[in-house]
């Protein structure tokens, strides 16, 4: 028997192909990594479920997208049915960073009039000698979107949970607050059988406090 859960989330991974989807969601899901792995052909399937408070069991239903501009319309049928996103790109190639932006205002205009939740991830930090693109430049970036930053390796499993619970938990509170509600033929957001009774809040207090960011020690 399946365990209850309260809310079901669909999240949607945008990017570059070769900037490591793939790779962060086997780590999340399955607790693995390899070295080798073959590109996304359309849109791959993961899951798992997140305890996000006492009483609250989040599934996330997580989407791998192709980064391949020949998949781009087979993919942009999950974006409308997806509430979170996590924009993807490879802190050692440059232009998967400088693509953020037309991801972000890709799917931001295709959803309209509806918003998503976004938190950006700079991956593969475990190569730092490599790296293209600096800390406070995707800071700032970030900054300019109005979203969260981290920088995560699937290798050395470095903030890889940290990145989906953040994501997840911000996705929460905006519907404890109002801001996201379920709607009919949106899957973004489902209730369960088990589904919590939520109030708006004014006391950011309730809101929980971000677990601090792990460096990559492999």
């Amino acid at each position: 028997m399946d365990i209850l859960w309260q809310y079901q989330f669909r999240i949607i991974l945008l990017g570059d192909s070769t900037v490591g989807k793939s790779s962060l969601l086997k780590r999340f899901t399955d607790g693995i990594y390899s070295d080798v792995a073959d590109p996304t052909v359309g849109v791959d399937f993961y899951a798992r479920s997140l305890d996000i408070e006492p009483g609250v069991k989040i599934k996330l239903q997580l989407w791998d997208t192709a980064g391949q501009e020949r998949f781009r319309s087979i993919t942009t049928s999950y974006y409308r049915n997806s509430v979170g996103g996590l924009l993807v790109f490879d802190l050692t190639n440059r232009k998967t960073f400088e693509h953020v932006r037309e991801w972000h205002k890709e799917v931001s205009e295709h959803i309209l009039p509806h918003h998503m939740v976004y938190i950006l991830i700079g991956h593969k930090s475990d190569l730092n000698k490599d790296r293209k693109v600096s800390r406070d430049e995707a800071e700032q970036l970030a900054a300019e979107m109005g979203i969260r930053y981290v920088e995560t390796s699937a290798k050395c499993n470095s903030n890889v949970d940290r990145a989906f619970e953040l994501l997840t938990r911000d996705i929460y509170e905006l519907m404890k607050m109002g801001e996201i509600v379920t709607r009919d033929g949106w899957d973004g957001v489902k209730s369960g059988l088990t589904a919590k009774v939520l109030y708006p809040t004014d006391d950011d207090d309730d809101v929980p406090a971000a677990v601090a960011e792990k460096g990559c020690h492999c």
